[in-house]
């Protein structure tokens, strides 16, 4: 699963460069991002042209009765995703990148014992998540009222160089993917086939203050010795 990730080193400006935002929505360095809390993202309007725009983590269906479903609703598992009533409207319609250059997993090293790791591309590049959003009003609301736009990070297999940190990982789409991640167009099934494992990552040890999503500064991500059995870092 993911459920915290950050966009943290690339400036603002290197972000709007990097992914062509504009100048019209705030980009902020972020060290732990969590569920509930607004994310970078780009999504299409509706004749598929990317935007930009700040959505809220834990997708919303347009027909749910309670918005509280978004706490349930942060990771969308690849395989399944096709199938699920709460995601298959949106990975047909309104599939969307978010924006990110690191996720953070826990490690279970025993029953009270985690250590935290901050993954990473291996060339610290920023990058995407495949993402899917939707727009929800409460029922009899009028079409003035502001949506609640939301969104849900797809995941997959972990790669062999993960697996002994967690089993699942989120999509994380390699460059040249995300226009067609975003394209309207394609056929279901060459979506799909986006979602698989990325394997060029690298990860760092970090402390336990990512635990708490009140902690949104660099001591996040600075390295620390990692417990339990030595593995690959940044650093």
């Amino acid at each position: 699963m993911c459920g915290r990730y950050s966009l943290a080193t690339p400036g603002p400006a290197a972000i709007r460069e990097r992914f062509a935002l504009g100048a019209d929505v705030e980009v902020t360095r972020r060290f732990n991002v969590a569920p509930g809390q607004y994310g970078l993202a780009v999504t299409t309007d509706g004749e598929g042209s990317p935007r930009a725009d700040n959505l809220r983590w834990g997708l919303v269906p347009h027909w749910a009765e309670d918005p509280k479903i978004g706490w349930r609703m942060i990771n969308a598992r690849a395989e399944t995703v096709a199938e699920r009533p709460a995601f298959r409207e949106a990975l047909a319609r309104r599939r969307c990148l978010i924006l990110a250059d690191g996720f953070f997993e826990w490690q279970h090293l025993g029953p009270k014992e985690k250590q935290p790791w901050w993954i990473t591309r291996d060339d610290g590049a920023p990058f995407a998540f495949a993402g899917l959003w939707a727009s929800w009003r409460p029922s009899g609301s009028s079409a003035e009222v502001e949506p609640l736009r939301t969104f849900t990070i797809l995941t997959t297999q972990a790669t062999e160089a993960l697996a002994d940190v967690h089993d699942r990982m989120p999509v994380m789409l390699p460059r040249e993917s995300e226009h067609d991640w975003l394209d309207h167009t394609a056929p279901l099934e060459a979506v799909e086939a986006l979602c698989r494992p990325f394997a060029g990552t690298a990860r760092v040890a970090v402390s336990a203050l990512v635990s708490n999503p009140d902690n949104d500064t660099p001591a996040v991500i600075q390295p620390v010795t990692p417990a339990g059995p030595s593995a690959p870092t940044l650093f």
